[in-house]
């Protein structure tokens, strides 16, 4: 084994530990509300839940980071978890025509009735992992009403969804994203072939309209036309979304054999290690503009993750090295930010100066930080 592969492997290791043995156990006992369901949206750093209002983006998450913890091994009440957050979030979140709200408060009060694409795909995605690894056959019929009537409601005619009101730009490429997942999930558990069949054309529109042919960069915003949108927004790419895209399209591109996707994904993925990641902090960016300037030169907790799992689908399907090495480097990057008072926290936004901002870890991480975990597991263990 190489050097590279080496270090993946003990890393995985340590993050499996931190995982199964302090985030795990901590974001369950501390981070699930007990009392009134679901789950807090943030832990303080001393250790204690504040409880706040909750977004509907973020309990999907915490599902989908419990159900993810059966495939790492954890002995603790994973399914316990699972169904907890379920019940909440079926009971509270979702609305009479089947999608999910935006925000709720204490006690489960409705605070933002709105459904917005990016919190639809994000409820797709976790029935999708929590019928897996409970085999709860009512989640599918809820995801395809869901998925039903996104077309009926948010559907461009251009090609993807509208965010929200369909006259209201800009469009963006981000929550289609997080739709792509959520299809790649479905698909593999499904037979429905409308799951495929969005996913193939997610992944059309991404290499068509979303992805410069000049930059090979993915763009964050577009005008109503699918151009990018007019000024400075049209000209934004974020390194850690590069990663992410980078790592559904090697993905798809392997499912669709798809060389063209594939050569797409590694460009893209190549960008972000060239022009995006500080080498001074060891951190992607969160933002970059097209001639390659910084943007903003803050470094949030998960592009981290999103290099470990770009890096090391790469690394499978290309069978070089190199990108274990980008994997090894993404996770000691994200390293950085796990080192808290109270282990398995986090922090969550790493400024340019190299500190980090002080406030409480959010939920809304656990996802990217398990998702890692788990691709750099399945990696490590399908090459030894």
């Amino acid at each position: 084994m190489t050097d590279a592969f080496t270090d993946a492997a003990r890393l995985r290791d340590l993050l499996k530990t931190w995982a199964n043995h302090a985030a795990f156990p901590l974001w369950w006992s501390v981070g699930a509300d007990h009392a009134g369901g679901g789950f807090f949206e943030t832990i303080q750093q001393s250790g204690e839940a504040i409880d706040s209002p909750r977004r509907g983006r973020v309990l999907p998450r915490q599902i989908y980071a419990f159900a993810a913890a059966r495939d790492l091994e954890w002995t603790g009440p994973w399914r316990e978890a699972v169904d907890h957050g379920l019940r909440y979030y079926l009971d509270v979140y979702r609305r009479p025509d089947g999608l999910f709200r935006a925000l709720v408060g204490p006690g489960g009060v409705a605070l933002d009735d709105s459904a917005a694409l990016y919190d639809q795909a994000f409820a797709m995605f976790a029935l999708a992992n929590a019928c897996a690894a409970t085999g709860r056959s009512d989640l599918r019929d809820i995801a395809v009403s869901v998925r039903e009537t996104l077309f009926a409601t948010l559907k461009n005619p251009l090609g993807g969804f509208n965010e929200s009101a369909p006259t209201d730009p800009p469009l963006h490429s981000n929550p289609h994203m997080h739709l792509f997942e959520a299809c790649l999930a479905w698909n593999a558990i499904d037979s429905d072939p409308a799951w495929r069949a969005l996913a193939d054309e997610i992944a059309q529109l991404a290499l068509s309209k979303f992805i410069s042919p000049e930059t090979g960069a993915l763009r964050e915003f577009f005008d109503d036309q699918w151009n990018p949108a007019p000024g400075v927004a049209g000209r934004i790419w974020e390194p850690g979304h590069q990663y992410e895209w980078g790592w559904l399209l090697l993905r798809w591109g392997q499912l669709a054999g798809r060389p063209d996707a594939t050569a797409a994904a590694l460009r893209m993925i190549d960008l972000a290690e060239t022009k995006g990641v500080d080498p001074e902090r060891g951190v992607g960016m969160n933002a970059m503009l097209d001639d390659m300037t910084v943007h903003d030169a803050g470094a949030r907790l998960w592009p981290q993750t999103e290099r470990i799992k770009a890096g090391v689908l790469a690394a499978q399907v290309t069978g070089e090295d190199r990108w274990w090495g980008v994997a090894v480097e993404g996770a000691e990057g994200l390293l950085q930010y796990l080192r808290t008072p109270v282990p398995g926290l986090w922090r969550d936004k790493l400024k340019p100066d190299g500190a980090f901002v002080e406030e409480a870890a959010p939920a809304s991480s656990f996802y990217h930080v398990v998702c890692a975990i788990v691709e750099l597991d399945r990696g490590v263990t399908a090459a030894s």
